[in-house]
């Protein structure tokens, strides 16, 4: 399938740049953890296993049909309920490069559209070969792949004096345009509450004061975590 396709899974899922993704760690802290850590390797085992799945089943010139190859996962029985709720959330994918790491792709459903741990897969195997502004994962990065994860919560309107830096993520809205900003975007930039309100105006395609007048403003909370994460709790 042409990346430039209209899908109903890309009509449906945001990708991120670079600039609007940071280091897992930088929030997590701030944030009252949901997830255990068994649950959290849970959910990072389903993303590594669903982009090995598609790269061992699919043909290297059509990567785009990984939705087609059956390789939705199956929870373990012993698995918490909780990671069969509908959540949003976002997979971020990067590349370990000897003492540094680069974005690989990253891409995510803001509204709750399926299972989590459904949810985690499809966002994974979207990030590593749906990413328009990256080539499909090969099979010789696999190796070298670190996987972040944020869960996101149900969307709430929010007062811009509201806004916390840190903990929250934004989405503002006007019409047809929409942008969304993670809650590390403005700790990992250095930005106070009101550029963070102006960039998310900005990723929306909006002027930048837009918050001020008529755009829609609305917040979530993100539990962030990584595979670096979860190797230091180990």
């Amino acid at each position: 399938m042409s990346k430039s396709s209209p899908t109903p899974f890309a009509s449906r899922s945001e990708s991120l740049a670079a600039r609007e993704v940071a280091r897992p760690t930088q929030v997590a802290s701030q944030l009252e953890s949901e997830f255990s850590l068994e649950e959290r390797r849970i959910l990072l085992r389903i993303a590594h296993h669903a982009i090995l799945s598609a790269l061992e089943n699919q043909n290297p010139d059509d990567r785009g049909s990984w939705r087609t190859q059956g390789n939705a996962p199956a929870l373990p029985p012993e698995a918490p309920a909780a990671l069969s709720e509908a959540r949003g959330v976002f997979t971020t994918l990067y590349l370990k490069r000897d003492l540094h790491r680069e974005l690989r792709g990253c891409v995510g459903y803001v509204a709750p559209v399926a299972p989590l741990y459904r949810a985690v897969a499809e966002t994974a195997c979207a990030a590593a070969f749906e990413d328009s502004r990256f080539l499909p994962l090969a099979p010789e990065e696999a190796p070298r792949l670190e996987v972040s994860l944020s869960v996101l919560s149900l969307l709430f309107p929010i007062r811009s004096d509201a806004v916390e830096v840190g903990r929250h993520g934004l989405v503002i809205s006007r019409g047809v345009r929409r942008g969304l900003l993670l809650p590390q975007v403005p700790v990992e930039q250095g930005w106070d509450r009101e550029t963070f309100l102006d960039q998310t105006c900005r990723k929306a395609g909006l002027p930048l004061d837009a918050w001020r007048k008529d755009a829609t403003i609305e917040a979530f909370t993100a539990e962030v975590f990584g595979d670096s994460d979860v190797d230091k709790l180990s």
